[in-house]
Parts: C-alpha cells; sequence; structure tokens
C-alpha cells in the first residue's frame, strides 16, 4: 500500500550503509498501530549483530549500537514526499504518516482493486493442495467437509498470495472396505440401487453398516453362525483376489459403483464451490509404487529381506544417519508383495514432482497421519527430491457430535447432506418470516447462502489441530463467531450504500479525511488495511484460521462502526462522502475475506 515511499526509503538506507561500511541486515518492515498517526517501523538490531560479529565499530552493546545506527539513517533521510516524520527510538526507524492521507490511500487502494484488493505478487513455485479424497463405497459425512473446506480454504489463500496453484484430489478407491461393500452388493442387491445421486452414494454407506455387521464375530454365535460368518469373509477375500488378478465381471462391479461414490463426491464439491484440477486414484498409484520399491532397493535406500521371509523396509533414521529414534523403520512391500498406503503415497508425490512440477506439496489428511506423512517425507529426501524439504501435513482433529463420536462401521455418521439440508431449512424458516417482501426464490438463494456459510466457518473458526463438537445451533447463531455474524456486517455495509445510492461503490473523487476521526472509524481503517498482510500470513504459514480470525474481527470492527457513527445523517457532505467510502471498503474487504474462506456474501439477510 506505501510500497513507494517505503522502497525509497529502503535504498536511502541501504546507499547510507554502503558508503560507511555498515552490515545491513535485511530490512522487516512493521505497521505501527494507530497512536494520534499510523505508520510503519524496522529494526537495527540484527545490523548492529552483524556489526559486532565483524569486529566494528565502537564495541557497544547491540541495543545501542542499533540506536545509533537508527540516527544516523534518520539524520540521512530528509525529507520524503506523504511522510509526516520520522523517529529513531530504541534501536528502531518509525516512519509516520499524515493521517488524512493514510487513510485516504487505504480507502482508495481498497476502491481501486476491488476483488483483487489483497492479492499478493506472482511468486515462482507451484503449489499442489491435495484435500477432499474420503473413501469410495462410503458417504461424504461431517468430518469429510472439515477435510474439504480446509483445503479449499488454503488453496484460495495460497492462490490469492501468488502461487500458482493445483488443487488434487485422491480418493481411496482399493483395500478390504471397498470390496466389503461390492460383495455385498454383489451377493444380495444388485439391481435394488435407488435413482437419486445422493440417494445412491448414502445407500452404499448403510450397506457397508449391513456387511460389517455380518462379518463381526458375534458375542455367544453358534457354531452355525460361524461358519456362515466364514463363509461370507471367504466369499469377501475372493473377490479380493479376483480385483487383484484383473477379473473382468470383479473389475466392472467394482468401476459401477464407484462411479456412484464419485458421483455423490462432484455433487457436495459443487454444493461447497470447490473445483478440482486433478484427479488422483489410489488404484492407479498402486502397480508404479510396487517399482519404485524396486528402484528404492537398488538405490540402497530400502532393504529387501523377502528371501528371508520378510518384507521390505526402509530404516529411516539409520539411512538419515540420525542416533535417536524419530522416523523409525517402516515397510513398503509387505512379504506377499502387496503395497501399503505409505508405498502409494511415494508414487503419488513422483507424479507430483515430475508431472506437475510441483514445489510446495499440502496433505490436508487427519492428524492421526503425521507420523506417517513425516516418514513419506523422509524418505522422499533420501530419495533425492528437494520438494521433500517443502512438503507441509495440514492436520486436523476429529469431528464429533454432541451425543459422542461418529463411526462409519457402526453407522454412527452425520452425512453432510443432511447438515447442509437442516441448516438451509432452518435459515429459511427465519427468512420467511423476515422477508416476507422478498420473492421465494430469492429466500431459497439467501437461505443457501446463509447456511453454507454457517456451516463452512464453523469448520474454520477453531484451530485445525483441536477437535471439533458440531453443534447446528451454535454454527448458525447470528452472534458472536460465526459465519452468519460477518456476513450481516456485509450486509450492513450494502444497505447503507443502497441508501446513499451508491451501491456499485462507484464515487467520482477521492474521499477527504481531513477532518477528526472517530475511534471507530480509526479502527475500521486500521482492520482493513491489515487484510493484505493477513492473506500472506495465512498462506506462508498454512493456516486458514489465521483468515477466519481476521474476517470476525473485521466484522465486529464494522458492527460497531455502524452502531456508533450514523453515516447517511452526516451533514458535512465532504465528511458524508468521506464515510461513504470507508463503509464501500469495509464491504469489499468484508466480501474479499469471505470469498477467502468460501463463503458467499448475501446482498440482503
Amino acid at each position: 500500500m506505501f510500497q513507494k515511499e517505503q522502497q525509497l526509503i529502503e535504498e536511502k538506507i541501504k546507499a547510507f550503509c554502503s558508503a560507511n561500511d555498515i552490515a545491513l541486515a535485511e530490512l522487516k518492515w512493521q505497521p505501527i498501530p494507530f497512536s494520534g498517526e499510523w505508520g510503519f517501523a524496522t529494526s537495527f538490531f540484527q545490523t548492529a549483530a552483524n556489526e559486532a560479529k565483524l569486529g566494528k565499530g565502537n564495541k557497544l552493546p547491540v541495543p545501542q549500537k542499533a540506536q545509533e545506527i537508527a540516527e544516523q539513517v534518520k539524520g540521512q533521510l530528509g525529507s520524503v514526499e506523504g511522510i509526516s516524520h520520522i523517529e529513531a527510538v530504541k534501536g528502531y526507524l518509525n516512519v509516520y504518516f499524515k493521517t488524512s492521507d493514510y487513510a485516504r490511500r487505504v480507502v482508495d487502494e481498497v476502491l481501486a482493486n476491488g476483488n483483487n484488493f489483497g492479492r499478493g505478487a506472482k511468486k515462482s513455485e507451484t503449489v499442489m493442495v491435495e484435500y477432499a479424497q474420503p473413501n469410495t463405497h462410503h458417504s461424504f459425512h461431517i468430518g469429510h467437509a472439515r477435510n474439504t473446506i480446509l483445503g479449499e480454504v488454503l488453496a484460495r489463500l495460497v492462490e490469492f498470495a501468488g502461487f500458482q496453484t493445483i488443487r488434487a484430489s485422491y480418493p481411496g478407491d482399493l483395500g478390504l472396505g471397498v470390496i466389503t461393500v461390492m460383495w455385498i452388493y454383489d451377493k444380495l442387491y444388485k439391481g435394488q440401487e435407488p435413482e437419486g445421486v445422493h440417494e445412491r452414494g448414502q445407500w452404499l454407506a448403510k450397506l457397508y453398516v449391513e456387511a460389517t455387521a455380518m462379518l463381526e464375530k458375534q458375542e455367544n454365535e453358534t457354531p452355525e453362525q460361524t461358519a456362515q460368518r466364514e463363509a461370507y469373509d471367504a466369499e469377501r477375500r475372493e473377490m479380493y483376489r479376483k480385483w487383484d488378478a484383473g477379473d473382468e465381471y470383479v473389475r466392472e462391479l467394482w468401476r459401477v459403483t464407484r462411479e456412484w461414490s464419485l458421483d455423490e463426491l462432484r455433487e457436495v464439491l459443487k454444493m461447497l464451490d470447490v473445483k478440482m484440477d486433478v484427479w488422483f486414484y489410489e488404484s492407479e498409484v498402486d502397480e508404479p509404487s510396487k517399482a519404485i520399491v524396486e528402484e528404492l532397493i537398488a538405490k540402497d535406500i530400502a532393504t529387501d529381506e523377502r528371501p528371508q521371509g520378510g518384507a521390505v523396509i526402509v530404516k529411516i533414521d539409520e539411512k538419515l544417519g540420525l542416533t535417536k529414534e524419530k522416523y523409525r523403520t517402516n515397510v513398503i512391500l509387505r512379504r506377499d508383495g502387496t503395497t501399503l498406503y505409505l508405498t502409494k503415497d511415494l508414487a503419488l508425490a513422483k507424479v507430483k514432482f515430475e508431472q506437475y512440477h510441483v514445489d510446495r506439496s499440502i496433505y490436508v489428511v487427519d492428524s492421526r497421519q503425521a507420523l506417517h506423512l513425516q516418514q513419506a517425507f523422509a524418505i522422499l529426501k533420501l530419495w533425492g527430491f528437494p520438494q521433500a524439504e517443502k512438503c507441509h501435513h495440514l492436520g486436523y482433529g476429529f469431528v464429533s457430535l454432541p451425543e459422542g463420536a461418529m463411526s462409519a462401521r457402526r453407522g454412527r455418521v452425520v452425512l453432510f447432506k443432511d447438515v447442509a439440508d437442516e441448516a438451509v431449512k432452518r435459515v429459511l424458516a427465519v427468512e420467511s418470516e423476515k422477508s416476507g417482501d422478498v420473492p421465494a426464490n430469492e429466500r431459497e438463494k439467501i437461505a443457501y447462502q446463509i447456511g453454507m456459510g454457517a456451516l463452512t466457518y464453523s469448520m474454520l473458526s477453531v484451530d485445525n489441530n483441536k477437535d471439533i463438537v458440531f453443534d447446528i445451533d451454535e454454527a448458525l447463531s447470528f452472534d458472536g463467531r460465526t459465519g452468519p455474524y460477518i456476513q450481516n456486517a456485509y450486509v450492513r455495509a450494502n444497505s447503507i450504500l443502497k441508501k446513499a445510492q451508491v451501491p456499485d461503490s462507484k464515487f467520482q473523487d477521492s474521499g477527504s479525511f481531513d477532518y477528526e476521526l472517530t475511534k471507530h472509524e480509526i479502527e475500521l481503517i486500521e482492520q482493513i488495511s491489515r487484510f493484505p498482510q493477513t492473506v500472506e500470513q495465512a498462506a506462508n504459514e498454512y493456516r486458514p484460521l489465521v483468515m477466519a480470525s481476521y474476517a470476525y474481527e473485521l466484522a465486529n470492527t464494522f458492527h460497531s462502526f455502524y452502531h456508533a457513527v450514523n453515516v447517511m445523517q452526516t451533514e458535512d457532505e465532504t465528511m458524508k462522502n468521506a464515510r461513504l467510502q470507508l463503509v464501500s471498503a469495509a464491504k469489499q474487504t468484508i466480501e474479499n475475506a469471505l470469498r477467502l474462506l468460501d463463503i458467499q456474501a448475501p446482498d440482503v439477510m
């Protein structure tokens, strides 16, 4: 926002330090919170430490040396256009703006850039975010929603921060769980599948519960029941063997039933406004991963213990030269020649790095897989992939219900579609009472925006590493840290602009803030100015919570402004115009924050 002034000052500092043989450290600028004026600051402590290491100067302690350098720099800067004054305080150089200029430039920056306000400069690296990857032959539940929402918001953040971003899904379409559903469908239910996309996906989940009960040992079961259960299990495992052997009938059954799951997943992603760029499947990397095992053996990264009746293993700590146990030893191929999740993760990473030229790979996977992914990243490093250093696991905690944990095996899950439908239904009931003059189709659209916004924000407002107890009543509240509360701030800003007849936020002239700003105006301007920095922080730290918290703080600040400053009754036209532009800038910033959080901004509610 103030790059020109910052760059000019930096150039003067560098010229001074170069001329005086001062070992200048990288200049890191931080905004100065409002205390009569706004500004930005940088420290000379690292520069002073550099000087001390080189044995230069008068051997002053680092804090005193930092202050001396700050004072010398200040003396060389002279006047800079747009800067009110400069101070050297406790080793820092503090640069201040005239308050009215700062306010005007913040608002002008937002209004000039619109949807692109806060967008970062283009980066050289490509980031792949891998998320939205439930196992097939189940149904999409509220826990999957947390994974998908975290992944999508992170993808939006890194993309907006300037990274080339690829969204990838890696559904698990292999394994005994998948075969279990195919087995019971083929045995008892073939041809009885329901018509609807969601109904069919949810039906497969019910089949899994029923099959699990049939195959699970029961307490006090009779010999006949044991024989029956064992016969069922033998049939299931025979189907798995046939799948592995490429049996045409079993493979076609797998393809058809898998597509039902993927149809439901695609519909849910459409509801969440998620558009995947790449689809990987576990089944596609199974065979390539076996070749990778042989390559790792040849490179002496893996140890082949199959001749002794063992498996293929990687002694990760030993190969990395670690004396203390950290990554342990891991199996990458079983003695029977079958692969594991780790083997396929290595194959998938190879595809990411070599075919998609990914520099950073972010895995949105639940926290229980932390060690597994650390082991994968360590093996990738041993294998020689430099990108291994920039692989990141975004872990997240469980989503449970007030009545307890979910279990797919027991059928105790809350399906995402059911929660979404219930959220929209509840909002619609309230909207129908409050907004009788709004056409029914518009009310439905608004209810959908609010309901989905509530559901989405409830997944983002808690640190990703913590568990969530999902409570729909709390999520739909219009007060506190909720999606509707933030959406309502946008609606209030929109309402003011409509009354002033500037709904498109078109202003002929820049606003003049050359008057004594109220406390609420100052706080709102400061919050808006923080948005670009927040985007960078959330993207660089891979933390959607940073943006979720910011959106709430911005909305809260706007609500306070809305109640304290009656914009429409401001008598001075210059002041009124400036305040309307501030409202417009707030509305745009709230909209940008909501969009990064995958939440729509309704015009009314």
